[in-house]
C-alpha cells in the first residue's frame, strides 16, 4: 500500500468518527427453538423453522459409502458444490448443501446471521443427517467462511458425530494478523454506516484461475456482489474465534490450502495450522498446492483436489494422490 492510499484511509477514518458512534453491527439470528428440525428434498428447515435451500448429490441408494456436508463462502451459496458433489456421487458419497442464512435465496438476503446461529443451524444439519444415515460416516467440508464456521463448531461441540472435517481454504484471516489501518476503518465504518455496501471490484485479487467459472459467478444473481459493512464486521469476528479453535479441534481433518490464494494470507493460515497440529491428537494432512487460488474446488485443477479428499476419506493415514501433503510438509513443517 503506498503512502497517498494511507492518508486517503486515514482521512476517511478521522471523517468517519466524527460522524459519532450511534450506530452499531447488527445481526439478525434466529429465533426461539419450535422443534428439532427437519430435510426436506429441497430444504433445511432449522429448529427455529427458517428454511434454507438444499441441495443434494446422490448416486444409488446401495453404492452409499459416506456423506459429505458442504458449506459455501461469503456471498457464495449451495451452488459452488455442484461440481465437486457430481465427483463425489460418482465414488460412493452422498452430499449435500444448504443456503446459510443471509445467503442464497434465503430469507435477509445480505445480512449477518451471527456465529451462534451459524453454529446452531450446522450443528443441526449434521443431526438430522446422522439420524437419516446413522450408519455412514458424516464428513464436513467448509470452504473459506464455510470453514471457519466448521471450525468454530466442532471446537464448541466435541460429541458431534463427524468423522472427519475437511477445510478448503478457511477463512481464519483474523484481526490480530490484520494492519492496524484495516482493523481501524473496519470498526469506524461498522459503527458508524453499517448498512454501507462495498465491493472488491477495485482491489486486484485473483480468486482464481478458472476464469470462466469467474465470469458465471459474476452473472449469477443469487451471488452477492455489493456487501454491507455489518456484515464483513460479523465475518471478522467469526475468523477472530476460528483462528484461536485450532487447539479444540480433535476430529481427523485435512486441511486444504492454495499457494497463490490471494484472499487469505499465509501468515494467519501459517499460525492456525501451528496451533492444529501442535495438539495431543494430531491427526491431521495438511496440503499446499503450487498452483491453486482460493476457490480451491473450482480452479482449473480442482478435480486433483477432489481425488485427494477421496483418497483421504476412504484411508486418512494413505499419502495423498497429489503429493500435495508432501509439499507441505516441505514448505511448512521442514
Amino acid at each position: 500500500m503506498n503512502l497517498l492510499t494511507q492518508i486517503k484511509q486515514l482521512t476517511l477514518v478521522i471523517f468517519l468518527s466524527s460522524l459519532g458512534t450511534a450506530c452499531t453491527p447488527n445481526i439478525h439470528p434466529s429465533g426461539s427453538i419450535i422443534s428439532s428440525g427437519q430435510v426436506l428434498t429441497d430444504f433445511f428447515i432449522t429448529n427455529d423453522g427458517a428454511k434454507l435451500p438444499l441441495k443434494t448429490w446422490q448416486p444409488s441408494e446401495q453404492d452409499i459409502k459416506f456423506v459429505i456436508i458442504a458449506l459455501h463462502g461469503f456471498n457464495d451459496y449451495s451452488n459452488f458444490f455442484q461440481k465437486p458433489g457430481k465427483y463425489f456421487s460418482q465414488h460412493k458419497a452422498i452430499s449435500y448443501a444448504y443456503d446459510q442464512r443471509g445467503f442464497g435465496k434465503t430469507a435477509n438476503r445480505g445480512l449477518w446471521a451471527g456465529l451462534d446461529t451459524y453454529t446452531a443451524d450446522l450443528k443441526c444439519f449434521i443431526q438430522l443427517i446422522k439420524n437419516k444415515h446413522p450408519q455412514l460416516p458424516v464428513f464436513l467440508l467448509g470452504e473459506s467462511m464455510g470453514g471457519a464456521i466448521v471450525i468454530s463448531t466442532m471446537a464448541k461441540s466435541e460429541q458431534l458425530p463427524v468423522a472427519g472435517i475437511i477445510l478448503a481454504a478457511p477463512a481464519v484471516w483474523a484481526r490480530q494478523t490484520m494492519p492496524w489501518y484495516q482493523n481501524t476503518l473496519l470498526w469506524t465504518l461498522s459503527h458508524t454506516v453499517p448498512w454501507l455496501t462495498l465491493t472488491g471490484n477495485d482491489l486486484g485479487i485473483k480468486p482464481s484461475d478458472n476464469i470462466k467459472m469467474l465470469i458465471a459467478l459474476g452473472a449469477d444473481p443469487l451471488v452477492i456482489k455489493e456487501t454491507r459493512v455489518e456484515s464483513i464486521y460479523g465475518l471478522v469476528n467469526l475468523m477472530d474465534m476460528a483462528l484461536v479453535s485450532a487447539e479444540r479441534i480433535t476430529s481427523p481433518t485435512l486441511l486444504l490450502y492454495g499457494e497463490k490464494d490471494e484472499i487469505i494470507p499465509q501468515q494467519p493460515t501459517y499460525q492456525f495450522l501451528n496451533d492444529l497440529t501442535n495438539t495431543a491428537n494430531n491427526n491431521h494432512t495438511i496440503a499446499f498446492y503450487k498452483n491453486g487460488y482460493h476457490m480451491l474446488l473450482r480452479d482449473l485443477q480442482a478435480p486433483i483436489l477432489w481425488a485427494d479428499i477421496k483418497s483421504w476419506i476412504f484411508s486418512f493415514a494413505t499419502p495423498l494422490p497429489s503429493g500435495a501433503d508432501k509439499r507441505a510438509k516441505e514448505l511448512v513443517f521442514d
